[in-house]
């Protein structure tokens, strides 16, 4: 049987109490457990048993490399059911000052964002399958940048995304 999908992400991070804050307010995950210098949380929506570990290194932990003289992780992805739900997690990544980009892909919408170690992560609505239409799928090979407002014109605040749908 081949891999269903991603169950799980661990990261090191210099501080997991900072972490975990910073997970919680900005996604809304929740600790489902924790013991002196790591934690495991899940997503609101989510069965897995926990969907991001921590695990703390300390302060003098260097920052990652990655991509810029290293080979590494670029970043980790969510996805959401709604336009609205993004839009939501937008504003308040915002707030934290963490929002260093929002993309169109055409079937995907995407927010990049920067946790308190700086390590990327995306947070993204798929459009429907049943909303794909030849123009959308053609479209994906042009990056625009994301205008929610329009996009939730475009295909309603509340519909519901193609979670795990990729064309």
């Amino acid at each position: 049987m081949p891999v269903q999908r991603l169950n799980h992400a661990v990261l090191y991070v210099r501080d997991v109490a900072r972490s975990v804050a910073f997970y919680q307010e900005a996604l809304g995950f929740r600790v489902v457990m924790e013991f002196p210098g790591a934690a495991f949380l899940q997503a609101e929506g989510s069965s897995n048993d926990h969907d991001l570990g921590l695990f703390q290194i300390g302060p003098q932990a260097a920052a990652s490399g990655a991509g810029r003289s290293s080979v590494g992780l670029y970043h980790l992805a969510w996805e959401v059911d709604t336009l609205a739900e993004l839009e939501r997690i937008s504003t308040k990544l915002t707030e934290l000052n963490s929002l260093v980009g929002a993309s169109d892909h055409s079937t995907t919408k995407a927010l990049y964002a920067r946790d308190p170690d700086g390590l990327e992560f995306e947070v993204s609505w798929l459009v429907p399958l049943s909303l794909l239409s030849e123009d959308i799928i053609n479209a994906k090979a042009a990056i625009k940048p994301l205008n929610i407002a329009r996009e939730k014109e475009r295909f309603g605040a509340e519909t519901r995304g193609g979670v795990g749908v990729s064309v």
